[in-house]
């Protein structure tokens, strides 16, 4: 069994000003000094992970995600791109793709970005109404989402996406809608559209319980997914992943290596690399991944985890593939892992064919298997976890 060559590359920058009341991501609210030298030791992590394992294929996409990659300088961005061609070819039609959040971007840093090569912004928005923000600590005003959509045009962006959260404290759908109203209206090529997870450990996770006043119902959320998934589409958004919605050409390229189960170098505190059958996780502490990287840098012992078994990555790639409204292809799963594993899979998805959950839809010489929108992937997670339960 093998992968292809890693093609994509996934930049963690943990620093926010603040932490959002329902986040559990990996980062920090270190100042100037902290963020420099995070920028240097990102840089060293660079080099030492294409020592180990070269790259044998042009980068197609890069991802500056977070955290709040906005707060970095446009220097400090500068010196990690350089790193990052210093290392790795580089496709001459890259996606680079940047994570923003309102309050946090000019129009002078933002044409900083777009002269360094990136081409693409995903701002983060998650709601329209000051009071929604303000109660999920947010930290920017609804005057400085439309302040940094304006920039991100005016500086030539033409792709970029906006993040709507549902599900918030005190949402009504009435917001909901307008919400949605109002980001169609900045006309973003792209919208993720993610339903509140109350974690544990999180500000929300020791104040609320999934259900429970002030958050909407059950009943009341999947009403705002389906109010999302008839309106999207009907204003030229194609609803291609379970919380994606993309106008034409202008779905998530990073994203969808992810969910094809592909390779992916991944660099930073906090951050995730799938290579060689390894999924393999960085420190979520500055201070151990400081160190980690030091002792690498001295000693030559980087990062490592258990190679993969078949099994975890057939069920990788269906809890991945599911997400997407192309599906999979069966005979490229046959191809992958065999006839026997993913028969056993089809007889556990089969059960879900009743319910018109799950389609399995003949395409050429091939047979695609897909969840059926809205009500299989509102149900996903039942599928999935029949899945990991019985695969």
């Amino acid at each position: 069994m093998s992968q292809t060559f890693p093609k994509s590359l996934y930049i963690h920058i943990p620093f926010c000003k603040r932490r959002c009341f329902y986040c559990d991501f990996a980062i920090t609210t270190g100042g100037e000094n902290l963020k420099q030298q995070y920028v240097d030791v990102l840089c060293q992590e660079i080099a030492l992970t294409v020592k180990e394992i070269p790259p044998m294929a042009a980068l197609q996409t890069i991802f500056f995600g977070g955290g709040t990659p906005s707060l970095l300088s446009v220097k400090q961005l500068e010196k990690i791109l350089e790193a990052i061609a210093k290392y790795f070819a580089i496709a001459s039609n890259v996606d680079i793709s940047l994570e923003a959040n309102a309050g946090t971007v000019s129009l002078e840093s933002l044409q900083g970005y777009r002269s360094l090569g990136v081409n693409r912004i995903s701002l983060g928005a998650q709601a329209f109404q000051q009071e929604l923000l303000d109660a999920c600590g947010r930290g920017h005003s609804v005057a400085e989402i439309y302040e940094a959509v304006d920039a991100i045009k005016n500086a030539g962006f033409e792709n970029f996406s906006l993040d709507l959260i549902s599900g918030l404290p005190h949402q009504s759908m009435a917001d909901w809608q307008d919400s949605l109203q109002k980001a169609i209206a900045l006309e973003p090529k792209h919208l993720s559209i993610y339903d509140l997870t109350i974690e544990e450990g999180t500000a929300f996770g020791k104040r609320y319980q999934a259900g429970d006043n002030p958050l909407p119902t059950e009943s009341h959320t999947v009403e705002m997914y389906i109010f999302a998934h008839d309106l999207l589409p009907s204003v030229g958004y194609e609803h291609y992943e379970i919380s994606n919605y993309a106008q034409s050409g202008y779905q998530s390229k990073h994203n969808l290596n992810y969910w094809h189960n592909q390779p992916f170098y991944g660099v930073g505190m906090g951050a995730t690399s799938y290579i060689n059958r390894q999924r393999i996780d960085r420190p979520q502490k500055m201070r151990q991944y400081l160190d980690a990287i030091a002792l690498w840098q001295s000693t030559g012992i980087g990062f490592t985890a258990p190679m993969i078994e078949p099994m975890e990555e057939l069920m990788d790639s269906l809890m991945q593939g599911l997400r997407l409204a192309e599906g999979l292809s069966l005979n490229a799963l046959q191809e992958t892992y065999g006839k026997e594993l993913c028969d056993r899979a089809l007889q556990i998805l089969d059960h879900y064919r009743e319910q018109d959950w799950v389609r399995f839809v003949e395409h050429a010489e091939d047979v695609r298997i897909m969840l059926v929108s809205p009500d299989g992937w509102l149900f996903s997670d039942i599928v999935i976890a029949d899945l990991y339960e019985n695969l």
